[in-house]
């Protein structure tokens, strides 16, 4: 089996890795592709393609609304794998999606599985899917398909529970910054140390990326402190909301946070 690319990237003492969430299909349709061939030129190390979903639970207003648009252009799950075809032709670094259950559950827990792996995809970030649920429906085929299954920790995780969450992880874990929906935040202060400190303590097997609220420079280097990296989404996908050509409000951003 053909080692993943998340298990590369992590290999050795690597630090500062940025990952960036965009949503597939926005802000136009075709738009998928030229993002993630975008944001691997200006030199984002992991991305992570969002599935639109009309029930965002863990995501803020302005995930939320892209999405929407995302939808109303006419992205799908199908659409989506449709864009993604032949990515491993000009993209090499790992790619994970990132969505909500009931379009895996529609599409067939395996047939999704499948069809990432023969696309490329590395893994898959699921907030709604219970650890308990995973085990017993999910892991047989994510093992099947070389796919990691990332899991998300917050600061009100307990100890038990990060073990349970660490013992089952395989790639990297998903460190919520703040018990809340995605969306940035101004200030160094918003991240609870204390949390950060108290994880790292812990010695877990698991190499971590911390997301939410990481929305520039300063938030970036403050969380690189406490983890491997970390995830921006929000104040990416509001980036490219903007004026301008897509390549250029890629490499504006990435220069900005990097």
């Amino acid at each position: 089996m053909i080692t993943n690319r998340i298990n590369k990237l992590f290999q050795g003492d690597k630090k500062n890795i940025l990952s960036v969430y965009f949503t597939a299909g926005y802000p136009k349709l075709d738009d998928t592709v030229p993002t993630i061939q975008g944001l691997e030129k200006h030199g984002v190390d992991l991305i992570e393609i969002g599935i639109p979903f009309s029930d965002p639970l863990a995501d803020g207003p302005v995930i939320q609304g892209s999405s929407h648009i995302a939808l109303q252009n006419g992205i799908s799950v199908k659409c989506i794998f449709e864009q993604l075809k032949d990515i491993r032709k000009s993209v090499r670094i790992p790619l994970i999606v990132m969505g909500y259950l009931n379009p895996v559950i529609s599409y067939g827990i395996e047939a999704f599985c499948k069809k990432c792996n023969e696309i490329g995809i590395d893994g898959m970030i699921l907030p709604d899917l219970p650890l308990n649920e995973y085990n017993r429906s999910f892991k047989s085929f994510f093992e099947k398909y070389n796919l990691h299954n990332v899991l998300l920790i917050t600061p009100e995780t307990s100890e038990k529970r990060l073990h349970e969450i660490d013992d089952a992880s395989t790639g990297f874990i998903y460190m919520v910054s703040t018990s809340s929906t995605t969306g940035a935040k101004k200030n160094v202060s918003d991240y609870s140390t204390e949390y950060f400190q108290r994880v790292n303590n812990m010695k877990l097997k698991n190499r971590r990326l911390i997301g939410f609220g990481i929305s520039n420079h300063k938030t970036f280097d403050n969380a690189c402190k406490y983890a491997q990296g970390a995830i921006i989404g929000s104040a990416f996908v509001k980036a490219v909301s903007q004026e301008g050509t897509l390549d250029e409000k890629i490499e504006k951003f990435v220069k900005s946070i990097k």
